[in-house]
């Protein structure tokens, strides 16, 4: 109890950044449709975050080296909330393009801040509670976000003011904080060689996982507009998918620890393909029918992450699990980038459910590598597997300080890279 009174402060910066990246995130997407914005503008939405979000990973920690932890974060957190506001000033797709990727730069290195001080304050004993709580409060303010949409419309200025709010709130906890600042934020790096040669079918079926998730998340707002779901319909179909998400991770990830993590992975591939192949068909004829698939994929979907860090970290070596994972989660923010480009373009030259042809696609091939995988390589014993945890992972969420939080890495007493 102690570890976590110690640590709220943090906790709530990290759910208002999360609240405001959770509406804003569902906001401008819909916000763009009212504005009369192409379908292939707001995939670029969506590639614009991803890029905003991995350079973010890549270039904060150099900018926390040099002016510490405070000033970055309350530069970050004064710039996003800068960034909503413009764009009210500025309709025009091309500079919410450009607003978002700043977005995603400034969301993700003031998520790796907070993390990196979450990091400091546990142990050994206390991460994993630590671990655990901070997926569940990221999960109810990521959805607390996106059901503010039900409160109104998309195309005034209330939301965007709101989030801007919100952005800024985020900076008092740690702005008011006389905890010390932590060690050096980690930085990611991409050895694909290193990667490949512990397990394949982790970096195919994480760049897939990318695409699709990125795909859905920047565009199933548009596909439940398109399909003729008013705005509270699609705040709670966004919301039930993210739910069912977590909620799937526990048995799945239960059912990983005692079969081929390989076989669980083909299993989450078929059935994401067949929920996606249904929902390019049905159109929008039973709103009730439609968020029910939509919950039932994103339950599906947003399960395959932690399954395929968890198969890599099976075939790390001791201490390499850092190293691995924070690889992955570069090769997934490619995946989110590359997803939204795809169906967005699909989906202006052909119709709304074209979005899950793009998914279902992205699983077969995820399937069909799984398989001829399992043919090459023997499965790991079950008790040589680590640990299964839960990860939240929407187009992009996942920081490498949010790796080294997770109780399965060998954290080092002074950050570095990965």
């Amino acid at each position: 109890m102690s570890s976590v009174i110690s640590i709220a402060a943090l906790l709530a910066g990290s759910g208002l950044l999360l609240l405001a990246g959770g509406l804003h995130g569902l906001l401008l997407p819909l916000a763009g449709l009212a504005q009369g914005f192409s379908d292939a503008s707001l995939g670029l939405l969506g590639a614009g975050w991803a890029l905003g979000f991995m350079g973010g990973c890549l270039a904060v920690p150099l900018i926390v080296k040099r002016v510490g932890h405070v000033r970055s974060f309350g530069a970050l957190a004064s710039l996003a909330a800068i960034t909503v506001l413009l764009n009210l000033l500025f309709i025009d797709a091309a500079v919410w393009i450009v607003l978002r990727a700043i977005s995603g730069f400034c969301f993700s290195g003031a998520a790796m801040i907070v993390e990196s001080w979450l990091n400091e304050r546990s142990t050994a004993e206390t991460r994993g509670r630590i671990f655990g709580l901070y997926t569940m409060i990221n999960l109810a303010a990521t959805t607390a976000g996106q059901m503010l949409l039900t409160l109104g419309s998309a195309s005034g200025y209330f939301f965007f003011v709101l989030g801007s709010i919100i952005y800024s709130l985020s900076l008092l906890p740690t702005a008011l904080s006389t905890a010390a600042s932590p060690q050096p934020l980690t930085q990611a790096k991409l050895d694909p060689k290193q990667l490949w040669r512990n397990s394949p079918i982790a970096v195919v079926a994480v760049f897939m996982a990318g695409v699709s998730n990125g795909s859905f998340g920047t565009l199933g707002a548009v596909y439940g507009r398109h399909i003729g779901l008013d705005i509270p319909q699609i705040a709670i179909m966004m919301s039930l998918a993210l739910l069912a998400g977590a909620m799937v991770q526990i048995p799945v990830g239960m059912l990983s620890d005692r079969l081929d993590r390989r076989l669980v992975l083909v299993g989450l591939a078929v059935t994401a393909m067949s929920l996606g192949s249904s929902l390019s068909l049905i159109g929008g004829n039973d709103p009730v029918v439609t968020i029910a698939l939509i919950a039932a994929f994103g339950g599906v979907i947003y399960s395959m992450y932690p399954v395929i860090v968890a198969h890599a970290s099976d075939h790390a070596e001791p201490g390499d699990f850092l190293r691995i994972s924070g690889g992955l989660l570069l090769i997934f923010g490619t995946g989110t980038m590359v997803g939204p480009l795809l169906a967005s373009g699909l989906m202006t030259f052909t119709y709304p459910g074209a979005l899950f042809q793009v998914t279902a696609a992205a699983h077969l091939s995820m399937m069909l590598f799984a398989i001829w995988r399992i043919r090459q390589r023997a499965p790991v014993k079950t008790e040589d597997k680590s640990d299964f945890l839960p990860v939240l992972t929407t187009a992009q969420t996942t920081t490498p300080e949010t790796v080294v939080l997770d109780p399965r890495t060998e954290v080092d007493e002074t950050g570095g890279d990965i």
